[in-house]
């Protein structure tokens, strides 16, 4: 069986306007321990068990665990088909590298790196990220100390609750990122949630141009902006899954294998990927409409106007100059 690719298939890249949108995708695949490959314009993963086709352009992320490998043709085809790909550790529980964006616009990365910049606005962006845990209450003049205090309390609430439904014991969240048999089954199993709902928010993240390390709660760390939107959803997605997994595979040895298919059969219906897309939207924009991140428009910088056209020979600025070329401040190609 030839699981390479053909050497007469052609390298065709697929257009942005013909490609499913980041919220139309599946959620994410974890792979260990497995060859990935092409096949026209199909990836293959091949183990001890035999070979399976999957649909990049579907994917929305592909999370690679130890053992994995993948040709370049693989990566040129998830290059562009503009699916992310993130190299994580054993259950997904450690991050090292991930893929490119979907988008060719800068707009949201713009907006985020405007509002980060700015005291005012960041304070305006936190607080509408503890709002949306808090529907319905004023938390306008409460300070950050006192939102991560009520944050704090919230999620003790919903860890007492879950456990006391699913009979699930419960002493804290305890966990050692370096081991991950260290902790106890529902701290694994919480681990490989998370890892998974991290996986996928960064997929939508980097899909739609903006930075993963510029956030707005967490600071510091490379992918600060995956923990500030990951943590409004993990109440009501990670935590149940956790919790209901463990309570439900009491002998199971590998939790984080089965944590892992739960987690993605709680949001295989797609529906996390547009509200994480919906929210990071309207969390830069303070509204919907307000970014245009579709426009692929490439221009230069000027401290005076905030922007000149490309593609044109400034030689003399008091000199009109006519463009050189036919197109330009378009992007006509990608890689220039």
């Amino acid at each position: 069986m030839n699981h390479g690719s053909r050497k007469d298939a052609p390298s065709t890249k697929a257009s942005l306007q013909s490609l499913p949108r980041i919220s139309d995708r599946l959620s994410f695949l974890y792979l260990e321990r497995c060859i990935i490959n092409r096949f026209e314009n199909a990836l293959t993963v091949t183990d001890i068990r035999g070979t399976v086709h999957v649909p990049s352009a579907m994917l929305s992320v592909l999370l690679l665990g130890p053992g994995s490998r993948i040709t370049h043709r693989a990566m040129e085809l998830i290059g562009d088909t503009g699916s992310s790909v993130i190299w994580v550790g054993e259950s997904g529980v450690r991050y090292y590298a991930h893929g490119r964006p979907l988008t060719h616009s800068s707009s949201l990365v713009c907006a985020q790196a405007a509002l980060v910049s700015n005291s005012r606005s960041r304070l305006a962006v936190a607080r509408r990220m503890y709002g949306m845990r808090f529907p319905g209450e004023d938390i306008s003049l409460l300070s950050m100390q006192q939102l991560r205090g009520r944050e704090g309390a919230r999620v003790r609430s919903v860890y007492r609750k879950l456990s006391h439904q699913t009979n699930v014991p419960w002493t804290g969240r305890e966990y050692d990122p370096d081991d991950f048999e260290a902790g106890d089954a529902i701290n694994q199993a919480l681990s490989a949630a998370h890892a998974c709902l991290y996986g996928v928010v960064h997929s939508v993240i980097v899909a739609l141009g903006c930075s993963p390390a510029l956030g707005f709660i967490h600071t510091g760390h490379e992918r600060s902006f995956v923990y500030d939107i990951a943590d409004l959803y993990k109440a009501e997605v990670t935590i149940p899954v956790a919790f209901s997994t463990v309570a439900n595979n009491n002998e199971v040895e590998d939790i984080g294998s089965v944590t892992r298919l739960a987690v993605r059969d709680a949001i295989s219906d797609g529906q996390l990927l547009v509200k994480a897309t919906r929210d990071i939207r309207s969390l830069l924009s303070f509204n919907d409409d307000g970014i245009d991140d579709t426009a692929q428009i490439l221009n230069l910088w000027d401290d005076k106007s905030g922007f000149v056209r490309s593609g044109v020979s400034y030689v003399e600025e008091s000199e009109e100059q006519e463009p050189e070329e036919e197109g330009y401040g378009k992007v006509l190609d990608p890689e220039i």
